[in-house]
């Protein structure tokens, strides 16, 4: 996997100006990019994902251009083939554990009804230990069961990426140890490469294996 990533946007509320102004290049599979609140992360992961659109600049994963002023390239969300694992979670609520990771399937929908007969979402209730909570709902689940629930619905589409926006900051502090560790193992498992943001060192210290840090819309060397 490789990702390379040069953009520039600028913000305005009221009397404040924001300017975001980062590039970096990395052939990793376990990114952070770490940094305080306000500082531009998430604005960056959603560039990536192509919820923001950057003034100018280029995003490229695996040689293949998402974005581009100079090319006049700026592909829809659905046809980036990234994957964006939202602070929350963003689980439907009305949906059990296997439709919401059969959610995630390229070709929409598929069989809400009876989605835990599909493969593909076998393979992840599977792989995640969620079998016996497949016809769970989201409100009987606990954080860390929801974290996995939004991790297999965002890797049943075999994504070039998966984008992190603070995975751990929803769970309590005795969980999140674990769930480094557990997502830590998985990664390694699957070799999905992925890119964090967060602006907590211990998801550094455990997760990162290329680390930027930024600050102020500009990234620093990291120490």
């Amino acid at each position: 996997m490789s990702i390379s990533l040069q953009i520039s946007k600028q913000l305005r509320a009221a009397d404040r100006v924001f300017q975001l102004d980062i590039g970096f290049a990395s052939d990793s599979k376990r990114i952070v990019l770490y940094g305080p609140s306000g500082s531009g992360k998430s604005l960056t992961l959603k560039a990536i994902a192509g919820l923001m659109t950057p003034d100018s600049g280029k995003i490229s994963i695996n040689q293949r251009t998402l974005f581009s002023t100079a090319d006049a390239i700026d592909l829809r969300p659905q046809q980036r083939n990234v994957a964006y694992l939202f602070q929350d979670y963003a689980l439907f609520p009305h949906l059990n554990v296997a439709q919401n990771i059969a959610f995630g399937l390229r070709s929409g929908c598929f069989n809400l009804r009876r989605p835990a007969t599909h493969p593909a979402v076998q393979r992840w209730l599977q792989a995640f230990g969620l079998e016996a909570t497949a016809a769970s709902y989201p409100a009987q689940l606990s954080g860390g069961q929801r974290q996995r629930v939004a991790l297999a619905r965002a890797l049943v589409a075999q994504p070039d990426i998966v984008l992190l926006d603070e995975p751990f900051a929803a769970l309590d502090l005795s969980l999140r140890e674990r769930m480094r560790r557990e997502l830590s193992d998985l990664q390694q498992q699957l070799n999905v490469p992925m890119l964090i943001i967060t602006h907590d060192p211990a998801d550094v210290e455990a997760l990162g294996e290329t680390v930027f840090e930024l600050r102020d819309g500009m990234l620093r060397r990291h120490k």
